[in-house]
């Protein structure tokens, strides 16, 4: 068995990001970590390794920086091996990157595809659902459970409602969700092994999407308006008025 996992790089959501002078993309000085649901990805991908004796695949998607983050995010806890695509990440949506997973997957051949259900700095939610169509494979999201039964995936996902149970039929693609696992911490051997792992290195030609082109494009980042201040009303009277008249929200 194959588990193909995802391992992207965000922005820190806890550090402060400042936008370029032309408004086209935020300052290079900023600081990344590994995306949360990736994380659980990835543990999601190690337990079912070793129940079910598979090889493990960390990709990330970016600029030469990425490699660091799929060592110490994904090799580091335990993933095999990395591939490592090169691209602008001012270029890609989702779905270009949906297109350079199925590249991967038709390249690797793997029984299972296991991602984060969405990025924490874009919030698209969208990678996985447009991989399983794009793959005509099967697909269940918002995973809180997996388990692996014969040729079938087992996922408990998360619903309005409560809880469903899905089984699909391997190959598949699982997202998963923050209740799916508790990721594990990179050991000190874990790092040091992390950086003897093979992490193949490809160009988008070398998946035949040299001539790809976005369908999303950011046309232009800026700061949130600052919230204006309050002001005192003298009674519920006024403050109908102001509401009605001034706020339109009655």
């Amino acid at each position: 068995m194959k588990i193909l996992v995802t391992a992207k790089r965000v922005t820190d959501p806890n550090a402060k990001l400042v936008i370029d002078d032309d408004g086209s993309w935020i300052d290079d000085d900023v600081e990344y970590i590994l995306n949360p649901f990736c994380e659980n990805a990835v543990e999601c991908a190690l337990q079912l390794a070793a129940d079910h004796d598979a090889e493990t695949i960390a990709v990330g998607i970016g600029d030469e920086e990425v490699q660091r983050y799929i060592r110490q995010g994904a090799l580091a806890r335990g993933i095999d091996r990395g591939i490592h695509v090169e691209a602008d990440e001012q270029e890609l949506d989702s779905d270009l990157i949906a297109k350079i997973l199925k590249a991967l997957v038709e390249k690797e051949s793997p029984d299972l595809v296991v991602l984060g259900k969405q990025a924490v700095d874009g919030d698209s939610n969208q990678v996985g659902q447009l991989l399983a169509e794009m793959l005509g494979w099967p697909q269940a999201t918002f995973a809180s459970d997996v388990k692996i039964e014969g040729d079938e995936v087992i996922v408990t996902r998360e619903v309005d409602g409560g809880l469903e149970k899905l089984a699909v039929t391997l190959p598949a693609v699982i997202t998963a969700d923050l209740r799916l696992n508790d990721p594990r911490y990179a050991s000190l051997a874990g790092i040091m092994k992390a950086k003897r792992k093979p992490l193949e290195e490809l160009e988008l030609d070398d998946l035949d999407l040299d001539g790809e082109e976005p369908k999303v494009r950011v046309v232009k980042l800026h700061e949130p308006t600052g919230r204006s201040a309050g002001v005192f009303v003298a009674d519920v009277d006024e403050l109908i008025l102001k509401l009605t008249t001034e706020a339109r929200v009655l």
